[in-house]
C-alpha cells in the first residue's frame, strides 16, 4: 500500500478553519493515510481485520463487507481530495499529543455511516519518502526550467535585435517589449 502511495498526488483539504496536504489509497485489503498540515504529519495504515473491528465498533446497525466499507471510504475521500465534497458528507478533525483524529460521518444504504482515521505521527523515513524527496526533487526541476526559460529568452532578445539591425520594424507596437534582464527578474522574483 505504502508504495502505491507515493504515486499519488498530494491535495490540499480543509476541515473547519484548519488547512492540510492528504493522500490516500484504498484497497481491498486495506488503506493508507498520509495527511500533514506542513508542521506534523500524520498516518494511518490500516488493514481489513481493523477496518473490520472499528466498523463493527462504529456502526453497530450496518452489516457489510469489509470491502464494501473500504469501497464507501473511496467514494467518501476521493471528492474530498478533489475539492468536491459531497454536502451529506461531513468531516472534523481533532489534533492531540499523540495523533490526529479525521471524523467522517455519511449514508451507508440510507443509515448513518461514522468513521474515525485514527493517525499518529509519521516516522521521519515516511515522511522524507512522500514529502521532503519529492519536494527537493522538484524544486531541482524547476530550476533546470528556469535556466532553460532563460536561456530562450536571451536567444530570442538575441534574434529580435538581429531582425532589428537587419532593418525589421514591428507591424504592431504593442508587441514591443523590453530585452529580459536575467539579474531584475531574478532580484524581483526574490522580492515576490
Amino acid at each position: 500500500l505504502e508504495s502505491s502511495l507515493l504515486t499519488q498526488p498530494w491535495a490540499s483539504v480543509r476541515f473547519g478553519e484548519s488547512t492540510f496536504l492528504a493522500k490516500v489509497c484504498f484497497r481491498d485489503t486495506g488503506y493508507i493515510l498520509l495527511i500533514s498540515d506542513l508542521r506534523s504529519v500524520w498516518y494511518e495504515n490500516a488493514d481489513a481485520e481493523a477496518v473490520g473491528q472499528r466498523s463493527k465498533e462504529l456502526n453497530k446497525r450496518l452489516t457489510v463487507h469489509v470491502s464494501s466499507f473500504l469501497n464507501h471510504l473511496c467514494k467518501l475521500m476521493c471528492p474530498l481530495l478533489a475539492e468536491e465534497q459531497d454536502a451529506t458528507t461531513t468531516f472534523s478533525c481533532h489534533r492531540s499529543a499523540s495523533g490526529l483524529r479525521l471524523h467522517v460521518k455519511s449514508e451507508l444504504s440510507g443509515l448513518p455511516f461514522y468513521w474515525d482515521f485514527h493517525c499518529c505521527p509519521a516516522p521521519l523515513e515516511m515522511v522524507f519518502r512522500h514529502l521532503v524527496r519529492p519536494l527537493i526533487r522538484m524544486n531541482v526541476v524547476l530550476q533546470c526550467q528556469v535556466k532553460e526559460l532563460t536561456s530562450l529568452l536571451l536567444q530570442k532578445d538575441a534574434e529580435i535585435e538581429d531582425y532589428r539591425e537587419s532593418g525589421a520594424t514591428l507591424s504592431r507596437d504593442r508587441l514591443h517589449t523590453e530585452p529580459f534582464q536575467e539579474e531584475t527578474f531574478l532580484q524581483n522574483f526574490m522580492a515576490e
